[in-house]
């Protein structure tokens, strides 16, 4: 549907109707909060399955089922996937938001989530270092007892009755404030690497847990930090091309690359990570594996969830950033100046 505005040159101008335009954008709308939906489902019936014991929906395609819950189940975990794609459509329906502030809503969703993830890689690098020392020393026993010291000692209690109490303290931490704290982490890196050469070179002190926290801790920094540098479009673009493009192209290259390139690999890292109870994010996290260090962190399972966490927050953010681009191409006002943030 079409209407003739201006007038220029003595020939009409014909423009798309604010209806129209309106149409247009919540195609696209429709498309990243699908996506996002579908992520959820699949994240949420990854912990139903594995967790929970409960069949996943392969016993509906005549696979094997994962738990020996009820075929039943199976169906309400299909089921799953159905609501949250439906509510995803009432909710870009319900409202007549623009692309630019979807997109921000996204990120502002994606910076919560990371948040929270800095907050409990710091809160748990901390009290497991603190755990593992005093165990070294033998100061645990004096200070908890010897059952609650052995338990310590032991990934499966250590796992779910510390760590996981950690993280939700972390979550709650994280909406109360606003920092994402990729400053701080990168200077606690720095600090617990001081504090190895200063322990090995000047006490001729030097535990496995030291090494651990730094690897975990530059870990998460590396990992959780990709999102919010796809934000600030902080990663390195070599190029040829981009720089001399138009907004608008730049818009296509950003769109397509997004889902082509960006949400393609993060699906590709969800599946193979996630897709089965052995497989190379599941498995460490179901078993709360450990190093063979024996005074070592017990936080390689969480490692290997960080994995998980960088290919959902990029999920989000590529979405997020599809969103904007799609703005770019229609000449939505409120871009970003993408050439102050490329290297060639």
């Amino acid at each position: 549907m079409t209407a003739l505005d201006t007038v220029q040159d003595g020939a009409p101008v014909v423009k798309s109707s604010e209806s129209g335009s309106s149409e247009g954008a919540r195609i696209f709308r429709l498309f990243g909060w699908i996506v996002l939906a579908i992520m959820t489902g699949f994240v949420i019936n990854n912990y139903l399955t594995y967790w929970q014991d409960l069949p996943g929906i392969a016993p509906i395609y005549g696979g094997a089922a994962s738990g020996s819950s009820p075929l039943l189940w199976s169906w309400l975990q299909l089921a799953l996937y159905g609501l949250l794609v439906l509510a995803a459509i009432a909710y870009v329906l319900k409202n007549s938001r623009t692309l630019r502030e979807d997109s921000a809503r996204i990120s502002n969703i994606n910076a919560f989530l990371i948040r929270a993830a800095f907050f409990a890689v710091l809160i748990v690098g901390l009290v497991d270092s603190f755990i593992s020392f005093v165990r070294i020393e033998e100061f645990l026993p004096g200070l908890v007892g010897e059952g609650l010291a052995n338990d310590l000692g032991r990934s499966q209690f250590r796992g779910p009755y510390v760590h996981m109490p950690l993280i939700a303290l972390a979550v709650v931490i994280a909406a109360f404030t606003r920092t994402l704290g990729f400053t701080w982490l990168a200077l606690l890196v720095v600090a617990a690497e001081f504090m190895i050469v200063i322990g090995r070179f000047v006490f001729s002190y030097e535990q496995a847990f030291l090494s651990d926290l730094v690897r975990f801790w530059y870990a998460a920094l590396f990992l959780f930090a990709s999102a919010y540098t796809l934000l600030e479009e902080g990663h390195v673009r070599v190029d040829v091309f981009y720089a001399g493009f138009s907004a608008r192209t730049k818009g296509i290259v950003n769109a397509v690359g997004s889902v082509v390139l960006g949400m393609s690999l993060c699906t590709v890292i969800l599946v193979i990570g996630m897709g089965g109870k052995q497989n190379i994010i599941n498995s460490p996290i179901l078993t709360y594996e450990t190093t063979q260090a024996g005074f070592g962190l017990y936080v390689k399972y969480l490692m290997a969830g960080f994995l998980g966490i960088f290919a959902i927050s990029m999920m989000i953010q590529f979405v997020a950033y599809f969103l904007d681009a799609v703005a770019d191409i229609r000449g939505e006002p409120g871009g970003r100046d993408h050439d102050s943030h490329t290297v060639q």
